[in-house]
């Protein structure tokens, strides 16, 4: 126990010589303390505001998962995804991937009301929304793991960026790795971010044509599971898509709101839901990753904590970029 204190006393006394070398040394890193002092509890204000939404609306803890990923993929996580549109730019609310279907806005909201009640103008929107996925897993039944913190907002938002940045659910293996390396990501973190597909639900536009016509064959994918085919084609009949379109199916009908690893056995055996979910059994590493996972429940925990906090530090604002927003939704 002695030795424990003197190097923690040691390490105290290390921080304070180079905070008194550089008082900027720190300013560029996120820090898993980084509100210790100046918002203590944060964290506690983010679960219970998420703890209330979700006791509202179960989905509700997949939707802001979603919302952070999309947040992140786009040019960084700086809560760009929350602006809503002005005169100077398209925000990204209404991208193709995000209309109608991007939710939890008005949780991070009302989350983000109560932090600047305690601490005005200190916690950032985009620190907010990644707690928020973080703890949305715990809320489901997954692991808990903690992310460093001391993310900046932007101050601008693009439409165009989000078309072309987050990948769709129609798109190849090597389309949506593409994507996910020019963030400084991999394959291995496709694979694992995928398993957050083991909550939340799709809409029937994001996986109709595997139904009726797949790539223009008149016929469903061959692919897929015959009796799951049928229950897909009752909730998204092959009529009037316009009142369909927006429908929805859980993209894992077995523990629809629990989070854990049945997604990729549902891969196995093909009933995963999107098309980019059943293309991780196009290539062999990403098929051994989703077998490796199926067995492996403790490690696909593991490793999603891994990936998700990798995909925090993407394209982050620190120091003196960006801004801390008073409002989610509006610059300063």
């Amino acid at each position: 126990m002695a030795c424990k204190t003197s190097y923690a006393n040691f390490t105290v006394a290390v921080f304070c010589l180079l905070f008194l070398i550089s008082p900027l040394a720190f300013s560029q890193q996120l820090d898993y303390n980084f509100y210790a002092y100046t918002c203590p509890y944060v964290e506690n204000i983010v679960s219970h505001g998420l703890w209330k939404a979700i006791q509202n609306e179960t989905r509700i803890a997949a939707s802001l998962l979603r919302l952070h990923f999309h947040d992140c993929i786009v040019d960084g996580c700086d809560a760009s995804i929350l602006l809503d549109d002005t005169k100077n730019f398209k925000g990204e609310k209404n991208a193709g991937p995000n209309r109608g279907s991007a939710r939890g806005y008005e949780v991070i909201d009302d989350i983000k009301a109560e932090v600047e009640k305690a601490c005005p103008s200190t916690v950032s929107c985009a620190d907010i929304l990644t707690l928020a996925a973080t703890q949305a897993v715990y809320f489901s039944g997954g692991s808990y793991w903690s992310v460093p913190l001391g993310r900046r907002d932007s101050i601008t938002a693009s439409q165009k960026a989000a078309n072309d940045q987050i990948p769709s659910p129609f798109e190849s293996l090597e389309d949506i790795t593409a994507k996910f390396v020019s963030k400084g990501l991999d394959l291995n973190d496709v694979v694992v971010l995928s398993g957050a597909h083991t909550i939340g639900f799709a809409q029937c536009f994001t996986f109709r044509r595997r139904l009726f016509n797949f790539g223009g064959s008149g016929k469903p994918d061959p692919t897929l599971d015959s009796s799951m085919l049928k229950n897909l084609q009752t909730v998204c009949p092959n009529g009037d898509v316009k009142k369909t379109n927006n429908k929805i199916a859980p993209l894992d009908s077995q523990t629809i709101n629990k989070f854990d690893n049945l997604y990729y056995k549902n891969v196995m055996s093909n009933t995963g839901l999107l098309e980019s979910d059943q293309v991780l059994l196009r290539d062999p590493k990403s098929t051994s990753m989703v077998t490796y996972y199926s067995m492996n429940p403790s490690m696909f925990s593991d490793d999603f904590a891994t990936s998700m906090v990798k995909m925090g530090n993407i394209g982050i604002l620190t120091g003196e970029e960006g801004e801390i927003r008073k409002n989610c939704r509006f610059v300063n």
